[in-house]
C-alpha cells in the first residue's frame, strides 16, 4: 500500500508548514498517475497523521486526470491512464502534461 508512504511525506509537509498549531483539515491534489485509492488514502492519512499535529483532521483527496498533447495534431485530452494513441488523429507520438501531481493545497488550522 503505498499510500501511506505518500501520506506520510504529506504529513511532514503539514508539520513543517503547521509548527505546533493543530490542524483541522487538509487539501490534497493528486494527480491519477499515482494510482491512489481514495479508501487507502484515508485510512493512511489516519495512521500517517497519529501523534502529529494533523492528528485527527480531515483530509480531502482532489483527483487529477491524466492530460495528454499530441505532438502531431496538437489535440489536448483528459483521462484516467496514459493514452497509446491520439483519439483525433490516432498517431502514437503523445506527450503526457499532467497527472503525476501531487500538492498539498491547503491546511485549516483549529480554532
Amino acid at each position: 500500500m503505498h499510500e501511506l508512504g505518500l501520506c506520510a511525506s504529506i504529513v511532514d509537509a503539514i508539520e513543517n508548514r503547521a509548527g505546533e498549531q493543530p490542524v483541522a483539515k487538509v487539501r490534497v491534489r493528486v494527480g491519477r498517475l499515482h494510482h491512489v485509492h481514495p479508501e487507502a488514502f484515508d485510512q493512511s492519512f489516519a495512521i500517517a497523521a497519529m501523534g502529529t499535529v494533523a492528528a485527527d483532521a480531515a483530509a480531502e483527496l482532489v483527483l487529477l486526470p491524466v492530460a495528454a498533447r499530441c505532438t502531431s495534431c496538437g489535440a489536448q485530452w483528459d483521462g484516467d491512464e496514459i493514452p497509446l494513441a491520439c483519439p483525433e488523429c490516432g498517431a502514437v507520438e503523445v506527450e503526457v502534461v499532467g497527472g503525476d501531481e501531487l500538492v498539498l493545497e491547503s491546511i485549516e488550522y483549529r480554532g
